[in-house]
């Protein structure tokens, strides 16, 4: 139970990092906001509940029933390339790299145990710490907090 956990805490620093470069890239920055914003849209416990059943119920499709129909076809590699397939959906290539980086990792940790509970664990304790460290990166300046500081408060 501690490698999964601890390899989702690991994969969530690697992001953090790349998050930090990723501010200064235009596309990926703009991307990341776009999606990052919704994170503080609703209530906390709403959007981590949504995020976490997200997660789930990918690692269920994606690891679970898609990996296991595909047999000795390249699972790895199919259900990855599948998974950000979906993700282009969205229309973020931020989704989409994190989509074949992350999909890359569960599905590799599905082939070495043979189960789901490892990339499951890894995949909620990632979303968990994105969903909590990162958007603050990439809030925008509030006006209002601008304002405020300004002496302008109303």
């Amino acid at each position: 139970m501690a490698v999964p956990v601890l390899t989702g805490a690991v994969a969530f620093g690697a992001f953090f990092g790349a998050a930090l470069i990723a501010r200064h890239i235009p596309v990926l920055n703009e991307a990341l906001v776009s999606v990052l914003s919704y994170a503080e849209r609703g209530s906390d416990s709403w959007v981590l509940t949504t995020t976490l059943a997200n997660g789930i119920a990918e690692e269920v499709f994606f690891r679970g029933s898609l990996f296991t129909v595909l047999g000795s076809l390249h699972p790895v590699a199919a259900s990855t390339g599948v998974y950000m397939l979906s993700t282009c959906a969205t229309r973020n290539p931020a989704l989409v790299l994190a989509a074949g980086v992350m999909g890359s990792v569960f599905a590799a940790q599905r082939r070495a145990t043979g189960g789901l509970l490892a990339p499951i664990l890894t995949h909620v304790t990632w979303s968990t710490l994105m969903l909590r460290y990162l958007p603050a990166l990439f809030r925008e300046p509030s006006t209002r907090a601008g304002e405020r500081r300004l002496g302008l408060d109303m």
